[in-house]
């Protein structure tokens, strides 16, 4: 019991997890009481129990575990956190609890996983109980069935996701265990209930007694469909809905649910996609074009078995449908016909919307088709452009269909019209828009009247369909010319219509999308009379209000409550002609007696009076009496129009004006008056009524049908007074109704006639009209009089110009009654359409011109050629085609996939000129381009990827073309978007993304397709690349606007949980600055529906038929700002929040409040509120602040400041700039608040904002110090350290802003105090922020010296020091640049200062202070001039701290040269009194040509007592001249600027040296400079990766510019064999790794030519093996796998390409064996067999390393046979070598090889070295070696062969060789190989440099002591410049070489003993490093050399001659 109680004092979730199942069991009950107890589900207190939730369910001991169940289901119920656990816990259901025996631990699991699905995590539960079903255990996989089951049956398919479950349901059905295989069929059951047939196709592989089986439990179920009976919690309003259904019987909204649940899945969904493309028969194109009709069948049968897979997956069709499409429309066949079409329909079927983009180029064969009388054909040819059509739109058809409608053959127009009647049965009002009605209408009105009786009959399905869809109302208007018994026949085809999915009558549409508001329009209306008229009518209304989305309510209200008078309307409207006699009774019964008698009177005061009373009676008439028909007929009678009294005639227009306002006026009436008012319309005294007169009739019958009539009849007449004033009614008509409806095609012509008048007041006329509908039509009423002559063109501009920027007049009239209804519509229609039809109208009214027959068969293969040029013919006849033709239909024939090829070209030029071509297809054919968008509007989107800028811009601008023309609707649509975005290109992302980004906004309603871009929108946002990711932020607010925030919300549920915690934080963000949706232009019926269809016409004119411009609500839009632009929401805000500003702006924006600041000190001091210290600012800082600035600071500008928008912030710190000034002494008082504030803008992402906080915070520093004001401690705190983080912003202004901010704290802040701040700043994982706070701590310690170090220099100093060995070139430099600043200012004490370095940064430091110390002195004159802008620049106080050239930017190439110096050693040297400043001769502004030769010239004058005498044998030195000539010097100099950081600087001294190499007379001045050279290329090979490519600032053009020079100029230098064989193997070596890395880079990829460049580089590794001295790249590559091998920090792809390099090497060896030095080769072989024995070769991954080398080696031993076992003499211990042992193998496996290829080569080398070799062979050897050595070529070879040579064979004897020779010559040989003794002995690695002097033209110096002096100076002077890579390193001799230094020469034989090796340029820079930190005496004592062991004298000498050349290069300045 002791035990018990001890676990009993223990807290519950400790008992929990007691390892006693006791105290467990105690723990879960205590905790499900607790459980239970806690009523606020977001206690901290469920938090504790996350972690332990799984344990529960886990528990190994099953009565403690039934206890935890009960527990964990508690928690599940009543926790908010509980969602966190559902995974563990569920997994833990279903692996533990599922296989225990209890029922009662089973039943509890089930509910916890229901539990968690209430709670909204379905998916997540779905998933593993889905895993589940894979268990071994039955049990589990029974349990997991079960648990699914009951998760639909209480949930339902909408909580459940079927698709998943479905399917693996089949596979259940093949288990062993009985029990899992009836659980199966319990859940196929239940999920029948839920979708019925849908899931039939998915079971139909199940064994047959089991599916029938199924087939009767499914006929037992209820055909009702199930509900869901259990809700999760966002239900909860379902929940109470269904529970009072439950309480009342459960009888209402049967009908609803039904609906709701009917169409829950489609069996397409839940169906796998079968992919049939490659499954094809090889054979199937030829086959399909067999003469022999079988073999077309057998291709046939083998496609149609495919096409029948239910779902086919997505792939490229395009030739299997071209070919079906042949069969269908040529094979003369008809049962292959037949099986085509079959084919086609399955393909339609399989594919669904994804056949769309084929649908075009197969609908019109079809419909041709037609023709055939077949039934079996007919019915084939109609299920497969049934199935095409439900994959595409009827508007994208309709232009194909209007195209057989006028066909001769009457089956094709029955055929066509039957295929209307069907497709109209599957629109909603909403897809069956009225521009796509219209169209089809009328062809199907002039079928009505067609002879052949089926065709008759076809067209009035067709019409009554369309009726039953749209409604009577939609269809009426365009009845208008069929008589009654026609209209009772089409009503009576509507009524016997069914629709599918059993909508009813005319708001079938609107139902389908939303029942409940036709259902609650329908009452109100319904009359018992005339019951299908007014309900029809009203809820069409509620469906287009559905439709159209909420701007349209009030037109929909007032569509709906106004106009119930349509019947009678209609009737007025197409009013039957009267008789004369019929209309004399009408007028006796509302007209005077005396004024019928009087109308005729011959006394024209008589017709007076008559026409008096006329009016007086008409004025008095009740309207519903008025015959207008009668009384217009009266007033018509003789005299009528022609008569002759002006006051009589005045009278009668006035009247028929008055009739046609008071009336009921119909077109009938109106036809017997306008003939008599257009007559009048030009008169002088009449004209004004008769205008008057039109006017009404426009009112009373609409403007379109009265300007029409008017113009004809104006235009029928040869008087051009009438024409000209019909003219300027209308253009006043058109001002005062506006243009709605107006039909411009009907009168184009009469105005076009009118231009061309001779009468000129008629031609101004004209123009003036035009000008007016300018006003509406915009720029597209221009293309209809294109063709007019210039001088009238140029009037006609001048007029549009008068009218640029002028907006429409607001309507004053509008159209009554029907008239009004139409344009009602008309304005609907272009809602609906997304807009831009008013553009689009007059598109449509465009003469069109079809191309087709142009576009040839020869024409599209020309533009598919192979060759580029006729690929370019081709594209360039079709831009003329197209060019030529101006407006084009939409068909085209084969010209769109022409194109498509076109766009993925590999010739650029080609792809854009297919994008011109495209864009000019764009205009040419407007609105028809809709039904390209799938073929080729996507192939564009393709190339928004290029990594051309250009031929991205292109595409991009292609784009807009398109979508101005065809709106956005369609390019939403369907998956294909989102496959684009798919792909993982960051340009096409990016290009898209801000393309979407644009559009989006301006659209009112988008198809849901868009949600398929959420995925990879949300890839998008963490996309590798910046400004993918940045545009994905950008588009995000723009699809929240379309998706809503839930929606995307939840779709992030799919993503990762670290991914998913970010996106929603940007959601959140986007969510803030959401734009609001465009609203529609208020209507409001009547004359409001008038003006806003002006206004967005006009707006459409404007923004040039952009997709939906009449919505947007910015003003510069709409041309002048029309009436809609100025009215939406979007204006009201910015109105309403101006008012509120005015109100309370006027006041000080800081309120001083005495001793509050100090008050806040001393408050965070007490802790009374948060120390302001955060890493990222939380809501309590914020909020905190809040409080604090709410008593000192205005309560507008408080709001602005907290507000979430960041304009607001911009503009309030606008304001505070503003005052800044007049409210100086509140700002302080306010300081640290203000501070605060900023300090939280550093945190935001935001530039613009950060921008301005910048700005004000300079201008608030400047004050301060003005002020003298002095920061305190606690504002200073709450604001450096934020400050701090910025300076490490990307953005270079942002940094230079920064700094400059520092430097201005420390004039108001100490910078002592400072320092500390920025030493933090330096401990950030930011590089950038790091290297800027040493630079400005730097700067700091410039200025004020060692005291601002805080808190002691040594602690300071240690830390900054550190930063010398960081990995980035950046920080490095800064942190060395700070320390050279401390060394300024106290000396060598910085060593002790700085405690230990390592030996490399050590090396580094030395070398910066000594050129730091170099440079003060030597240019004096430039530093003052350069002191004074420096001390200006706030952020760089210190000329030596920058080191800036003068002829550079700042810092830019110094920084190269640094990291070229100290990071990349590269120049080989040995120490010597002085060296030449590369750093100051590159800052000569003066041209290279210019340089003055240093060794001749300058020197003569410098030395001028002493002559230097001229060289006596020429013979043996024939290039000495070179020595002395300045073009070596000049070469030097070109040379050291190859390497600069400078890119133009490098780029022309690459272009002089390229114009050098490419003559070759010229050529030759280069040898001997080649390794200087290629060490200078390798440094800018590596500057450019590790600092330029890493420079987003730096162009990227400008480094593949510089790129290209280097490989320009390395190819042609490696063209040249015996230039290339200069090269050295340690210089070879760098070279390819140097451009093995290039090759690899996978930057390059992402630059523009790029890839040109890897090409490049491939080209010029291929010339390297090739020309190089085979000897040295073979040792290159071998030392070079060596190196990649060992270090593991490198690309593995690095060795492999050494590799790649080494077997291409190989394979050439058969034809270089002669001229390889197989000792050597066999040297690098067995070194690196030490480092890798074979044993390790076999360890590492990859085997090729090890078959290489056997490679190699057997290749070696092949082409020498035995004799290659002589060549081991350079290996020391051979018979200890695993290499000598291999060979062996090899020679003895291989039997006896021939070796006499090899003999002879050896022989011909003179190296080999058997110990029993005969005098006359060594004679050989050395004559050939000295025979090499005396050759300018081979000298550098000869000299190494030779040291090797002696190094073997101490004891030869040189001297029968040398006694002939000259001393010249002796020397040179001595000097040489001593300097190969030197290099080799380097102390950084055994192997040391291999650089060899090359010529013996150096050493023609005099012999005789007396001359000696000068010439040894001028020697040493020569090769201290070698040493600084001013000379060529291979002509780098000894200086001792003479006479008077005898005692100090060893003898030849004693330079030969250090090991023959090599060495890397880098090793060679690294050694001379190293050497740099000692002192010069030290250097002396240590390395006897006769260098350095020098007599006083010459040392004198020396001084002097450094101080002179210090003093010419000060001169030079």
């Amino acid at each position: 019991m002791g035990d018990d109680s001890e676990w009993m004092k223990l807290p519950i979730d400790q008992k929990c997890e007691h390892k006693l199942w006791k105290a467990r069991l105690n723990g879960y009950e205590e905790a499900l009481k607790l459980f239970q107890r806690i009523e606020d589900e977001k206690s901290p207190e469920w938090g504790k129990y996350l972690g332990l939730i799984k344990k529960f369910v886990t528990d190994s001991n099953a009565v403690a575990q039934l206890k935890g169940l009960e527990a964990a289901l508690a928690f599940v119920e009543n926790a908010h956190v509980a969602g966190k656990t559902t995974g563990e816990v569920v997994s833990g259901v279903v692996t533990k609890v599922f296989n225990q025996p209890k029922a009662r631990a089973k039943e509890l699991g089930m509910d916890i996983c229901l539990m968690y699905i209430e709670i909204e995590k379905a998916e997540v539960v779905q998933d593993e109980l889905l895993k589940g079903l894979d268990n071994k255990n039955p049990k589990i996989v029974v349990a997991c069935i079960e648990t699914l089951r009951k998760a639909l049956s209480d949930f339902g398919s909408k909580t459940v996701t079927l698709k998943p479950v479905v399917k693996v349901l089949a596979k259940q059905f093949e288990s062993r265990e009985k029990a899992v295989r009836d659980e199966a069929k319990l859940l196929a059951v239940e999920i029948y209930k839920w979708i019925r047939d849908a899931l039939r196709p998915p079971l139909q592989s199940i064994n047959s007694v089991q599916l029938k089986e199924l087939e009767e439990e499914w006929v037992k179920l209820p055909s009702s469909p199930p509900k869901q009976t259990r809700f999760l919690r966002s239900q909860q309003d379902l929940k109470a809905k269904f529970e009072q259904q439950q309480a009342q019987g459960g009888e209402q909204s049967d009908g609803e649910d039904e609906e709701e649940t009917a169409v829950a899945v489609d069996p397409y969904e839940l169906l796998e996609p079968v992919e049939i493309l490659s499954k094809m028969p090889k054979d199937f194109y030829e086959k399909i074009e067999a003469k022999k009709w079988q073999e077309r069948k057998e291709a046939l049968e083998a496609i149609e078995a495919l096409t029948k897979n239910p779902k086919l997956e997505n792939g490229d069709y395009g030739d299997l449908v071209r070919a079906l499409k042949k069969v269908v429309g040529k094979d003369a066949n008809v049962m292959l016909v037949s099986m085509s079409a079959k084919c086609l329909a399955g393909l339609a079927a399989g594919l669904r919307k994804k056949f769309g983009t084929y649908a075009g180029q197969v609908v019109p064969t079809i419909l041709e088709k037609f023709k055939e009388k077949k039934p079996q054909v007919v019915q084939s040819l109609q299920e497969a452009i049934d199935a095409i059509f439900l994959t595409t739109t009827l508007q994208n058809l309709s232009e194909d269909v209007l195209a057989v409608m006028d066909n001769k053959n009457p089956s094709i127009k029955q055929q066509a019209s039957l295929f209307l009647a069907r497709s109209f049965r599957h629109c909603t009002q909403a897809t069956l828009p009225k521009s796509v009605l219209k169209p089809l209408c009328a062809a199907l009105i002039k079928q009505v009247n067609d002879s052949a009786p089926e065709v008759r009959d076809a067209a009035f399905e067709a019409l009554g369909t369309a009726m039953k869809v749209v409604g009577e109302k939609a269809v009426n208007p365009f009845l208008t010319d069929l008589d009654k018994l026609k209209l009772d026949k089409i009503k009576e085809c509507a009524d016997k219509v069914e629709l599918p999915g059993g909508r009813k009558g005319a708001g079938g549409g609107g139902a389908a999308v939303e029942k409940k508001p036709a259902a609650k329009a329908a009452p109100p209306s319904e009359a018992p009379s005339k019951s299908s008229g007014p309900p029809k009518k009203s809820q069409t209304a509620a469906a287009s209000k559905v439709s159209a989305g909420p701007p349209k309510k009030g037109k929909a209200a007032s569509a709906a409550g106004g106009k119930t008078k349509k019947t009678s309307d209609s009737k007025d409207f197409t009013e039957t002609e009267l008789s004369v006699e019929a209309c004399e009774d009408l007028a006796a019964g509302v007209l005077p007696a005396s004024c019928l008698q009087q109308l005729d009177s011959a006394n024209w005061k008589e017709r007076l009076a008559s026409m008096e009373d006329f009016q007086r009676a008409v004025e008095t008439m009740d309207r519903a009496v008025m015959p207008c028909q009668a009384l217009v007929k009266m007033l018509a009678k003789k005299p009528g129009w022609k008569e002759t009294n002006f006051q009589v005639m005045q009278m009668k227009l006035h009247i028929v004006a008055l009739i046609a306002q008071r009336g009921q006026f119909s077109k009938t009436s109106a036809f017997v008056v306008l003939d008599g008012l257009v007559d009048k319309v030009g008169d002088v005294k009449c004209g004004g009524n008769a205008k008057e007169g039109l006017t009404a009739i426009g009112e009373a019958c609409s403007l379109p049908w009265t300007a029409e009539q008017v113009v004809s009849m104006a235009f029928a007449q040869k008087n051009p007074k009438n024409q000209a004033e019909a003219l300027n009614w209308l253009a006043n008509a058109m001002k005062e109704f506006g243009f709605a409806g107006i039909n411009v095609k009907a009168f184009i012509n009469n105005v076009k006639t009118a231009l061309g008048a001779t009468n000129p007041a008629v031609r101004t006329a004209a123009i003036t009209l035009l000008g007016v509908m300018y006003l509406y039509m915009g720029a597209p009423l221009r293309m209809f009089f294109e063709d007019e002559k210039p001088a009238l063109l140029v009037q006609i501009d001048a007029e549009f110009e008068k009218m640029q920027g002028q907006s429409p007049p607001a309507p004053i009239r509008a159209t009554k009654k029907t008239a009004a209804d139409e344009e009602e519509d008309e304005g609907e229609e272009h809602d609906e359409d997304g807009g831009g039809a008013g553009g689009k109208d007059i598109m449509d009214l465009l003469p069109r011109t079809d191309i087709s027959d142009k576009i040839t068969a020869d024409l599209v293969s020309k533009i598919g050629d192979k060759n580029w040029k006729i690929r370019k013919e081709g594209l360039d006849e079709a831009a003329a085609i197209i060019s030529e033709a101006k407006f084009i239909t939409a068909n085209v024939g084969e010209l769109p996939l022409a194109l498509k090829g076109r766009l993925n070209d590999s010739n650029k030029i080609l792809v854009q000129q297919s994008l011109t071509i495209l864009q000019q297809l764009a205009a040419a054919m407007g609105p028809g381009l809709k039904q390209h968008v799938k073929a080729l509007g996507f192939p564009v989107i393709t190339v928004l990827g290029d990594s051309k800028a250009n031929v991205r811009m292109a595409a991009m601008t292609t784009l807009q073309a398109w979508v101005e023309q065809t709106g956005m609707k369609d390019w939403l649509e369907g998956e294909d978007l989102s496959e684009e975005l798919k792909r993982e290109n960051p340009f096409l992302r990016q290009e898209v993304l801000g393309w979407l980004a644009e559009k989006l906004p301006t659209l009112r309603t988008v198809p849901g397709d868009l949600m398929l871009c959420i995925p990879q929108l949300y890839a998008c946002l963490e996309d590798r690349n910046g400004d993918v990711r940045k545009k994905a932020q950008d588009a995000l607010p723009t699809f929240m606007m379309h998706l809503g925030y839930d929606k995307m919300n939840k779709a992030t549920g799919k993503l990762k949980p670290s991914s998913k915690d970010q996106v929603v934080a940007m959601l959140e963000k986007a969510r803030a600055v959401m734009p609001a949706k465009p609203a529609a232009p208020a209507k409001t019926g009547g004359k409001g529906s008038a003006e806003a269809s002006r206004s967005a016409s006009a707006s459409r004119s404007a923004a040039a038929s952009e997709d939906v411009a009449d919505s947007k609500p910015e003003v510069k839009k709409i041309r002048g700002g029309g009436v809609a632009g100025k009215k939406g929401p979007a204006g009201k805000k910015p109105a309403a929040k101006g008012m509120k500003e005015d109100e309370d702006k006027s006041g000080p924006i800081f309120i001083l409040i005495p001793n509050a600041k100090e008050q806040r000190i001393k408050e965070e001091k007490q802790l009374k509120i948060l120390k302001w210290n955060f890493i990222t600012p939380r809501d309590e800082y914020v909020e905190q602040l809040k409080t604090q600035m709410s008593t000192c600071i205005a309560k507008w500008l408080q709001d602005e400041l907290f507000h979430f928008d960041f304009q607001r912030h911009v503009k309030a710190i606008g304001v505070m700039i503003e005052r800044l000034e007049s409210e100086t002494e509140a700002t302080i008082s306010c300081l640290d608040l203000i501070l605060k504030w900023f300090s939280l803008r550093f945190f935001d992402t935001n530039t613009t904002v950060l921008m301005k906080v910048l700005e004000y915070l300079k201008l608030l520093f400047t004050m301060l110090n003005r002020e003298n004001y002095h920061l305190t401690e606690y504002e200073a705190t709450s604001f450096v350290p934020y400050l701090i983080l910025k300076v490490g912003e990307s953005k270079d202004v942002v940094r230079k802003d920064v700094r400059a901010i520092l430097a201005m704290l420390c004039k108001v802040y100490p910078a002592s105090k400072v320092f500390p701040f920025l030493m933090e700043g330096t401990k950030s994982k930011n590089s950038k922020q790091r290297s800027e706070c040493l630079e400005e701590l730097g700067c700091l310690i410039d200025g004020y010296g060692m005291n601002v170090c805080q808190p002691t220099p040594a602690k300071s100093l240690k830390e900054i020091a550190v930063h010398i060995g960081d990995r980035d070139t950046s920080v490095r430099n800064a942190a060395l640049n700070t320390v050279v600043a401390v060394y300024n200012a106290c000396g060598d004490q910085v060593y002790k200062l700085i405690g230990n370095l390592s030996e490399k940064d050590l090396s580094m430091l030395e070398e910066r202070i000594k050129r730091s110390a170099k440079k003060t002195p030597a240019a004096p004159a430039k530093q003052s001039t350069t002191e004074k802008p420096q001390r200006e620049h706030p952020t760089h106080p210190n000329a030596t701290f920058l080191r800036k050239p003068a002829q550079e930017d700042p810092n830019k190439l110094n920084q190269a040269r640094q990291n070229a110096h100290h990071s990349e050693p590269s120049h080989p040297s040995i120490p010597k009194e002085f060296q030449l400043d590369l750093d100051m001769i590159e800052k000569d502004q003066s041209q290279v040509c210019e340089l003055p030769d240093l060794v001749q010239h300058k020197l003569d004058e410098l030395l001028e007592p002493i002559m230097i005498p001229k060289p006596k044998i020429r013979s043996v030195s024939p290039h000495f001249d070179d020595l002395h000539n300045s073009t070596a010097s000049t070469i030097n100099f070109v040379i050291s600027q190859v390497a600069s950081g400078d890119i133009n600087t490098s780029i022309q001294a690459l272009a002089q040296i390229d114009e050098v190499l490419r003559q070759e007379d010229k050529a030759d001045v280069m040898s001997g400079h080649i390794d200087q050279l290629l060490i200078a290329t390798i440094m800018q090979l590596r500057l450019i990766n590790s600092t330029h490519l890493a420079d987003d600032r730096m162009d990227k053009k400008d480094i593949i510019k510089l790129y290209s020079c280097i490989m320009g100029n390395m190819l042609s230098l490696f063209s040249m064999e015996a230039l290339a064989r200069e090269a050295s193997m340690g210089v070879l070596k760098d070279l390819m790794h140097g451009l093995i890395t290039l090759m690899l880079d996978t930057r390059m990829e992402d630059v523009e030519d790029g890839t040109q460049v890897i090409r490049s580089v491939n080209l010029l590794v291929i010339r390297v093996l090739e020309n190089s001295d085979q000897t040295n790249i073979i040792s290159a590559l071998l030392v070079l796998l060596q190196d990649t091998l060992v270090s593991t920090a490198g690309s593995p792809k690095v060795s492999e390409l050494v590799m790649k390099c080494l077997w291409r090497i190989i394979r050439f060896l058969p034809e270089t064996i002669n001229n390889i030095n197989l000792d050597r080769i066999l040297l690098d072989v067995h070194n690196f067999m030490k480092v890798f024995p074979k044993e390790k070769l076999k360890q590492l991954k990859s085997d090729v390393p090890h078959r290489t080398l056997k490679t190699l080696l057997h290749t070696l031993c092949k082409l020498t046979g035995a004799k290659i076992l002589d060549h081991l003499s350079m290996i020391e211990n051979r018979n200890e070598s695993e290499l000598e042992a291999h060979l062996r193998r090899v020679v003895k496996h291989s039997g006896n090889l021939s070796g006499m290829k090899g003999d002879r080569g050896n022989e011909k080398m003179g190296l080999r070295t058997d110990d029993r070799m005969s005098k006359a062979k060594v004679s050989d050897i050395l004559s050939e070696i000295f025979k090499k050595i005396g050759s300018k070529e081979n000298t550098k070879e000869g000299l190494t062969e030779l040291y090797e040579y002696k190094q073997k064979y101490s004891d030869a004897d040189l001297e029968p060789f040398l006694k002939n020779t000259s001393q010249f010559f002796q020397s040179y040989v001595e000097r040489g190989l001593r300097m190969i003794e030197s290099e080799r002995e380097g102390k950084t690695r055994i192997q040391t440099s291999a650089v060899i002097p090359q010529h013996g033209s150096d050493s023609g110096l005099s012999g005789s002591n007396e001359e000696l002096k000068p010439a040894v100076y001028y020697e040493r002077l020569k090769i201290l410049r070698q040493r600084q890579g001013l000379e060529n390193t291979s002509r780098q001799q000894g200086v001792g070489g003479s006479d008077d230094e005898p005692q100090q020469r060893p003898a030849i034989s004693s330079l030969l003993s250090s090991k023959p090796s090599v060495a890397s340029s880098t090793d060679m820079l690294h050694s001379k490093l190293s050497q740099l930190k000692e002192s010069r005496e030290l250097y002396q004592q240590e390395h006897n050399s006769p260098t350095h062991a020098r007599s006083a004298s010459p040392a004198t000498n020396l001084d002097d001659l450094k101080k002179r050349l210090e003093r010419i290069k000060s001169n030079r300045q």
